[in-house]
């Protein structure tokens, strides 16, 4: 369920504001003033942290949305307005799918510059149908290839609907292949593009759909500043940052404990950096689970925290412990294409007979534990502590919790 509502979070609470902001008479005053400044303050805010965060893409789609709302301000009374809107229902899904896919290349720089240089051609080639040929360039963009009832509720083309599901589709699965890509804000910015194209009421509803769109990746671009500063990318938990401002916000009895992956750097040596990724990712995955209340960290290299909150050490033992025997009772299987840089002289787990057994790894991991006391009485001085007992744990043997 966590999961789940980290997709839907912040971005579809922003959409459902708009929708209510949009579609409620009694809203509609708020509407019309939030409509004098709204669009402004949206593209401010993504030129600035476009600019201040090096997010070309954000830039550039912000580009775009204003461009497209600045030339659909008109309405669509004369053939060159209807062909506008139906040539911007057409281009801008692809434009913001296409930002959304590509990686960062800067603005001015040579990729940056071929970018701007497609949008300004983009711009040229419409205003040059729009000057000779409006109404013929229209009938083609609205070519109908379904009945028109299926697509009456819009005044899309059909077209454009397809562009937009086509695109749409596109970016959910590079979401779904890589859940902290980007094109997740983008998704939901050609959601709310969606909505202020089919837009057929009076009033300002698609300038508050436009500047939706942009809040959308504005504030997809403070979320992924924020994960980048406190949750580690390969574990996705949280990280050293994190775990630092949780120790300052506590003020009354706490429990740390100190986590290392056993023979992690021989690991290493003999399987490969990847491999030592999976594992990583996988001793992570107990740490989360941490019974007892803890909260898991990630503190750097093979190297863990938990921070149970209200809790003194030995209320935290037997959690910890159980921790330890999950983590040493689940075995890492190297797939194919983890080999080993030294060719092992045997195989783990081999059996009998002419087959060969995949070789099954035991991970362990060594834990020291501290508490807030009289004694340590700082958070710094309790995650030394807790250090201290770690490497205690190790020169007893390793794979056990030390206090």
């Amino acid at each position: 369920m966590k999961r789940i509502l980290s997709m839907l979070v912040p971005e579809v609470p922003i959409l459902i504001g708009a929708t209510l902001l949009v579609t409620q008479p009694s809203l509609r005053g708020a509407a019309l003033g939030l409509a004098d400044v709204y669009p402004f303050t949206i593209l401010a805010a993504a030129l600035l942290l476009g600019w201040r965060f090096n997010r070309s893409r954000l830039v550039f789609a912000a580009a775009l949305l204003a461009l497209t709302q600045y030339v659909l301000a008109g309405g669509v009374d004369t053939p060159r307005e209807r062909l506008f809107f139906h040539a911007a229902t057409i281009l801008l899904p692809v434009n913001l799918g296409l930002i959304a896919l590509l990686p960062e290349r800067g603005t001015v720089t040579m990729a940056g510059l071929l970018r701007w240089g497609i949008i300004l051609l983009q711009v040229v080639a419409v205003g040059f149908l729009a000057k000779n040929v409006p109404v013929q360039a229209t009938a083609l963009l609205k070519t109908r290839f379904l009945p028109a009832v299926l697509t009456a509720w819009t005044p899309m083309a059909q077209a454009a609907i397809l562009t937009f599901l086509v695109t749409g589709a596109l970016l959910v699965a590079a979401w779904l292949g890589e859940l902290q890509s980007p094109v997740r804000g983008y998704l939901y910015a050609l959601a709310a593009v969606f909505a202020g194209l089919s837009w057929k009421a009076t009033g300002p509803g698609q300038l508050i759909w436009f500047s939706t769109a942009g809040l959308v990746l504005v504030v997809a671009v403070i979320e992924a500043s924020y994960l980048m500063a406190y949750r580690d990318g390969l574990t996705e938990l949280p990280g050293r940052r994190a775990l630092n401002e949780a120790l300052l916000r506590l003020g009354g009895q706490f429990t740390v404990a100190m986590i290392d992956v056993d023979h992690f750097k021989l690991f290493n040596d003999r399987w490969g950096h990847d491999a030592g990724d999976h594992v990583l990712r996988m001793v992570a995955a107990r740490l989360a689970a941490v019974p007892g209340g803890g909260k898991a960290y990630r503190y750097g290299g093979e190297e863990f925290a938990v921070l149970f909150a209200g809790k003194a050490a030995e209320e935290c033992l037997p959690h910890l412990e159980e921790l330890r025997e999950t983590v040493a009772t689940s075995r890492f299987t190297p797939r194919r294409r983890f080999r080993p840089r030294k060719k092992p002289t045997a195989l783990k787990g081999g059996g009998g007979g002419g087959g060969r057994t995949r070789e099954q790894i035991v991970i362990t991991v060594s834990i020291g534990v501290a508490e807030k006391d009289n004694r340590h009485s700082t958070p710094d001085q309790v995650v030394m502590a807790a250090d201290k007992a770690l490497y205690r744990a190790k020169e007893a043997g390793r794979n056990r919790v030390s206090a």
